[in-house]
């Protein structure tokens, strides 16, 4: 059964740095897109950044040039750097998979999240 695993989240102050990582799991890792997702509390859960099969990346604006998604396949990790944390980076943030090439329109399964939240 495929099912990420993230962490790596907790509480830092604006300006501050941190790095969340998600555990992948699947018989072949590099055979699926990474991608992080964030839902901040009564709003919709949003795109952050996703590295492809091939290790291409994509960001959101919002976070672009502040963050950086990678990849290990050989331990079935994919990572996300994060620096210059704003309070409006807080959120829930999730790791999800797919067997999608390129930036998949869809991802199809999700880990439980992990809450950031960036203190003023």
């Amino acid at each position: 059964q495929v099912q990420p695993v993230e962490s790596g989240g907790g509480l830092v102050q604006a300006g501050g740095s941190l790095r969340l990582s998600c555990a992948a799991s699947g018989r072949t890792f590099s055979s699926y897109a990474l991608g992080w997702f964030r839902q901040a509390p009564g709003k919709d859960r949003e795109f952050v950044a996703a590295i492809s099969r091939s290790g291409s990346t994509y960001y959101a604006d919002s976070v672009k040039g502040r963050s950086t998604i990678s990849r290990d396949n050989a331990k079935n990790m994919v990572y996300l750097q994060m620096s210059s944390l704003k309070p409006e980076d807080t959120a829930v943030y999730y790791c999800a998979q797919s067997p999608a090439y390129g930036l998949p329109k869809v991802f199809d399964y999700w880990g439980q999240g992990t809450q950031v939240t960036v203190s003023s």
